[in-house]
């Protein structure tokens, strides 16, 4: 049975212009991470869907039986609702949320697809790693959210790691990195210069595949989740100007 969904974790969902946006927040996260940005394509009048991926914003025993797929399916279908009133869709991700939204632009067609510090690279070593402590019996290992520098502030994400969702999140990465060049849409690539959770190597594998114009914007006073930080404003400006270019 799903636990309840934990006050501020709910999906967010804004009818606007024809033309949408799709927020996706990152593993072990949930929409809060994501809500201020979505907010801030709401109001600069598009049609909005953050939804809450399986397994997210409750416990993490629900978390424990969902995969990447999963994920993706949830994304998909938010991405439908969008494109079904008619205008283009463009994609926004943090970390995970990055994962999907550069899957759905390799798959799906995208106006664009803004990053922020997204997970591309396929990590081998990860997912043996990972193999091995489920092999151990293990089935959570420690969180890995809240990685932010700002003072006080901290997200609202899981305090531990399922390794069964992990294992299945990093077997993916090799077919998203594999098809990389298939995405040939504008692309706005946030990096935090300082990261503890996603290398800036996936950025830098990102910047060198993707075969649409890409612009990078280098972020000196933020960790990982960049959307909480002390560049939260400097994100959210380059985001909707980024918005405001493909959806024109």
């Amino acid at each position: 049975m799903s636990a309840e969904v934990l006050p501020g974790c709910e999906p967010f969902s804004h009818e606007g212009s024809a033309d949408g946006v799709l927020v996706l927040h990152g593993f072990t996260g949930n929409p809060t991470s994501m809500r201020p940005l979505a907010e801030a394509a709401a109001r600069a009048g598009y049609s909005v869907e953050l939804p809450r991926l399986p397994g997210h914003g409750t416990s993490v025993e629900d978390m424990v039986a969902t995969r990447f797929e999963d994920w993706l399916g949830e994304a998909d279908a938010a991405y439908g609702r969008l494109l079904a009133r008619g205008g283009r869709v463009a994609v926004v991700g943090l970390s995970m949320g990055g994962t999907l939204a550069v899957r759905l632009a390799e798959t799906r067609p995208v106006a664009g697809a803004a990053l922020i510090n997204p997970l591309v690279k396929a990590q081998p070593e990860m997912l043996e790693g990972i193999g091995q402590l489920l092999e151990a019996g293990l089935s959570t290992v420690e969180a890995i959210g809240s990685d932010i520098k700002r003072e006080g502030m901290r997200e609202l994400s899981y305090d531990a790691t399922p390794l069964a969702s992990a294992h299945s999140l990093f077997g993916a990465l090799a077919e998203v990195e594999a098809d990389l060049a298939r995405v040939a849409c504008p692309v706005l690539l946030l990096s935090s210069r300082e990261d503890h959770v996603v290398p800036t190597e996936n950025g830098d594998l990102l910047a060198a595949r993707v075969t649409g114009p890409l612009e990078r914007v280098w972020l000196e006073d933020s960790f990982h989740v960049a959307t909480l930080d002390n560049d939260r404003d400097r994100v959210e400006a380059a985001v909707v100007g980024f918005l405001a270019r493909v959806l024109a």
